[in-house]
């Protein structure tokens, strides 16, 4: 069984930037297909980022595509989210969420605790 802990986020001004991490324990996490997703209050959890076991594909959501990028360290179990030009719609408590499935990206059940980023000036 693996477990996540995700860190980094907080207050960051429009158009500013973060990076967000996320170290696994226990589990094969170099097999996991890795996956970041966002829930903003009163909206349902969306996948934002999913990237592939050895990490040389990824994909994103329309919202975050061409400012976030997803990549992983299978030597260190992490794997990271840099989010770059950050609006005030991206704000939301981040989830890391290991082995959704890869077509879908429908999540499984396993997630870190979240951690929140807050884009306002």
């Amino acid at each position: 069984q693996v477990q996540l802990v995700e860190s980094g986020g907080g207050l960051v001004q429009p158009g500013g930037s973060v990076r967000l991490s996320c170290v696994a324990s226990g589990g094969a996490f170099r097999l996991l297909v890795m996956g970041w997703y966002r829930q903003a209050p009163g909206k349902h959890r969306e996948l934002v980022a999913i990237i592939s076991t050895t990490g040389g594909t990824s994909r994103y959501a329309d919202s975050v595509k061409g400012r976030f990028t997803i990549s992983r360290d299978n030597a260190k179990k992490m794997v990271d989210l840099e989010m770059n030009s950050l609006k005030p719609e991206d704000t939301a408590a981040y989830y890391c969420n290991a082995g959704p499935a890869w077509g879908t990206g429908a999540p499984s059940d396993y997630w870190g605790q979240g951690t929140q980023v807050t884009v306002s000036s």
